[in-house]
């Protein structure tokens, strides 16, 4: 006999949930906002909003399946299985944040602020979700991709993975091309993203570079990758510093400097460790985000 199927809504913490965690009152929250020309009804609002939100989407579970919550901070911590449904309500990024812990759940994504947030990837009002969760079969494949270190650990991300200081300054390393082309490097990081991520970090990095291949569409099943900030000198070179990466292919970093990191989609909390010597590599994800 299969079981009905889990919802798992996930959140992260509103702004008023921080404010007071960390000054204890809505007095001194208050004059904490204040103080930087900022009032605490507008940040009351936006976490009423959420709340509404969440207890919508709480009433659309029908009664006889499974449920359960899990805040963005404790992702890398949550086992999420193959029968469950995933409800993101919060924003775009939230979307991105829980599709590394998937494979092939379908994921609903709820914009409890319509209008203010892009609305790429939680494109739905909690209004939408009783028949999403009737109609769940169905579902847009967003590519995503993964680094794996020489070791076994394994990363996914849907919109990007950074490799680098966790610092963000110059890490050393040498960068092999999937055309097989070696260069040793200093740099602030390389980035490798998806199409959906195109429209985040590495659209900002792409402005920049008039030479840089197009990034591809949300539904294409390549990558795209870019040096950051690559430092010319007698023992560092600048000349492979953006490409795409086709399924099949990879992209190799050798680590040269003592501690090195890869996180995706802004986690950095639940990041990859490279040390001297430590090899990485990326490639397109065998697995995909399934988005309703």
């Amino acid at each position: 006999m299969s079981l009905n199927p889990r919802v798992v809504v996930v959140s992260r913490r509103s702004e008023l949930d921080e404010l007071l965690a960390r000054h204890g009152t809505r007095g001194a929250a208050a004059f904490f906002l204040r103080e930087r020309g900022r009032t605490l009804d507008d940040v009351t609002a936006r976490h009423d909003a959420l709340t509404a939100a969440l207890t919508a989407v709480s009433a659309a579970i029908p009664a006889d399946w499974r449920r359960g919550h899990v805040e963005r901070a404790d992702l890398p911590r949550f086992l999420f299985a193959p029968e469950d449904v995933v409800v993101a309500v919060g924003q775009d990024g939230l979307v991105a944040n829980v599709a590394k812990y998937l494979d092939g759940q379908p994921v609903i994504g709820v914009d409890p602020e319509p209008g203010r947030n892009a609305g790429v990837l939680v494109r739905h009002t909690a209004a939408a979700v009783p028949a999403l969760l009737r109609d769940r079969d169905g579902g847009s494949r967003r590519t995503m991709v993964t680094a794996r270190l020489d070791d076994g650990q394994e990363l996914h991300g849907l919109n990007e993975i950074y490799i680098g200081h966790s610092g963000h300054q110059s890490a050393r390393y040498v960068l092999t091309t999937p055309d097989g082309r070696r260069e040793r490097q200093s740099s602030s990081g390389v980035i490798v993203g998806t199409g959906t991520g195109a429209t985040g970090w590495c659209a900002s990095i792409a402005r920049e570079r008039a030479t840089a291949p197009p990034m591809p569409g949300p539904d294409e099943a390549h990558l795209c990758w870019y040096v950051r900030e690559a430092w010319p000198s007698p023992a560092t070179g600048v000349s492979e510093s953006a490409g795409l990466l086709r399924p099949g292919g990879h992209l190799e970093v050798a680590s040269e400097s003592e501690r090195l990191v890869a996180f995706a989609d802004g986690l950095e909390s639940d990041a990859l460790q490279l040390t001297w010597g430590q090899r990485i590599t990326i490639t397109v994800a065998a697995r995909h985000l399934r988005l309703l």
